[in-house]
């Protein structure tokens, strides 16, 4: 299927936060209720449309334990989006969004959105962290912020959507310069498909 833009992504975040059930419920649109630990990087693809065009979505899934991090970090690379994901109900998820966020802004290019993720939001019973408190945590770092429930698909869609208008918003601003073939990092970005059949 011809598409005009390819926009890599890569979820982020401690490990057991939802990162894979995400990626499911986007792609395949269904909740797995148990999922093994993802050993090293899963991959995923879909297509959406902004703004009448066709865009492909590449995501990485990356591993959330310490002893993977050196690999998920080459996954940064080319990447124009990236969804760093907590648990709202568990505390340590959400104290260690700093590490995360401070390793992706080393690795990456330094205009990749970032969209920060509370995800299980339909655990209301058990949440250990506050709304507010992850809409204070955006805002002081200049993140798009959203709760999502893998489970129930609540704002999955939106998550990946608003990520993407916000890149395509980007490229049209002229801050992705993807006709700059000189630029390899810009260019790696968002690769402009032209009717390119996949």
């Amino acid at each position: 299927m011809a598409y005009a833009y390819l926009f890599k992504y890569i979820i982020i975040g401690d490990t057991g936060v939802g990162k894979s059930c995400l990626l499911l419920q986007f792609t395949d649109k269904r909740f797995q209720p148990v999922h093994d630990l993802t050993i090293g990087v899963e991959f995923g693809a879909r297509m959406i449309t902004i703004d009448g065009k066709q865009i492909k979505l590449q995501i990485w899934d990356t591993a959330g334990q310490e002893s993977f991090r050196s690999i998920t970090r080459s996954y940064y690379r080319g990447a124009a989006g990236a969804l760093l994901v907590y648990d709202i109900t568990r505390r340590d998820t959400f104290n260690h969004l700093t590490t995360w966020l401070e390793d992706a802004r080393q690795h990456s290019n330094s205009n990749m959105v970032i969209m920060l993720i509370g995800n299980k939001s339909d655990l209301e019973s058990r949440r250990e962290v506050k709304k507010e408190e992850g809409e204070a945590f955006a805002r002081e770092h200049g993140l798009i912020f959203m709760e999502t429930s893998a489970k129930t698909a609540s704002n999955v869609e939106e998550a990946f959507i608003n990520t993407a208008k916000e890149i395509y918003e980007k490229i049209q601003e002229g801050v992705f310069d993807i006709n700059n073939e000189g630029n390899e990092q810009k260019q790696e970005l968002c690769t402009p498909k032209r009717l390119q059949e996949e």
